[in-house]
């Protein structure tokens, strides 16, 4: 099958450090290419692939300098792989709506992967004007607020089976992973390990966006001693950091669409600890690889009874749902019933819609 890979251009693919959804495209086009499809990669120049990398600009656009407005870039992108559509059988694009426009012009299918949240109401009247452009939820909660849509399959994320090794025994701090930004409440972490009195590393990146939050907030919480700021991490680092953890503390308090650090902790033996919010009920399984939490209380709470778990179960739940492998077979899967489709089968139900246009 001839693919192309269309990726974000903010990081490289795989990211050198942060980057949730590079990630991702990285694993999906190195395990196509590993099973003998022809792969075209359309990302950052500095990423590195086995597939046909075709770069669209010289590097991730965050570690760039003077690059003001980053659609120019994605605009040139969008350009170049849809002028080639001829030489492939199907696009698979990871750029959100981005592409939708030529999309619904273009004679070769192309499926789209959503990556972020949906709820916010903007959202609504794009996905019902291309109503019929085929798409690809991470989570079963991901597609709520636009249940409507052209939903072709819901396909979790998953890793390398060595890209993280077990853990079978618990550590004595709790981790946190992820962006310092308010929907990831990091200051609920740091109040978590405070109240137990038990220490906590937290490793993340802060986006320009979340500078002052940053500041404001987290970095005056940061003096406690019981706190270790660790920064951004690369893969080798995150092993030992998750595995060697007591439990991963993630109060994240927003619809999360995925949440890629929980199967990395999983991978690794790490029992989880979470707020009860988008897609952590089809990912932790409540009392059995971590605990799933309604409030911050409850979390402190659930806290000493992360010792009560075994850290096997939490390696098996990740071998057996959570592998490059099957997010591979899943996604060829959707490839082969896009491709056999015939066309304009799609009638999407509106229901609830009539007044999306208006924002």
């Amino acid at each position: 099958m001839r693919i192309a890979q269309l990726a974000p251009l903010a990081e490289s693919v795989p990211p050198k450090q942060y980057g949730g959804t590079e990630r991702i495209v990285s694993y999906l086009t190195e395990e196509l290419v590993r099973q003998g499809h022809d792969v075209t990669l359309f990302a950052s120049g500095d990423s590195q692939t086995n597939a046909r990398l075709e770069p669209m600009c010289r590097e991730g656009l965050r570690k760039t300098n003077g690059v003001s407005n980053p659609q120019a870039p994605f605009t040139l992108m969008l350009e170049k792989t849809f002028s080639s559509a001829h030489q492939f059988d199907l696009f698979h694009s990871h750029l959100d709506f981005l592409a939708f426009p030529l999309a619904r012009r273009c004679g070769t299918p192309v499926l789209t992967t959503l990556h972020g949240r949906l709820d916010l109401p903007e959202l609504k009247p794009v996905f019902a004007e291309f109503f019929d452009c085929p798409l690809i939820s991470i989570s079963n909660a991901q597609r709520n607020p636009l249940a409507w849509a052209n939903w072709q399959q819901t396909i979790h994320h998953g890793l390398p089976k060595n890209l993280y090794s077990f853990h079978p025994h618990s550590g004595s701090y709790l981790v946190f992973v992820g962006r310092l930004t308010p929907e990831k409440r990091p200051d609920h972490a740091i109040e978590i390990a405070k109240r137990v009195g038990m220490p906590l590393k937290i490793a993340a990146k802060v986006d320009p966006v979340d500078q002052e939050y940053f500041r404001t907030v987290i970095k005056p919480l940061l003096s406690d001693p019981l706190v270790e700021f660790v920064g951004e991490v690369t893969d080798a680092q995150k092993n030992d950091l998750i595995g060697n953890a007591y439990a991963l503390v993630a109060p994240f308090d927003w619809p999360e669409p995925f949440g890629l650090v929980f199967i990395e902790a999983l991978a690794c033996g790490t029992p989880v600890l979470a707020y009860r919010r988008g897609s952590v009920p089809e990912i932790i399984d409540d009392g059995y690889t971590g605990f799933i939490c309604d409030t911050m209380e409850h979390m402190i709470k659930a806290v000493p009874c992360i010792s009560s778990l075994d850290r096997q179960p939490c390696r098996l739940a990740f071998e057996q749902r959570f592998t490059v492998e099957r997010m591979v077979q899943d996604y060829l899967s959707a490839y082969e019933n896009l491709l056999g489709a015939p066309e304009e089968t799609y009638q999407p139900s509106l229901k609830g819609c009539k007044t999306i246009v208006n924002f």
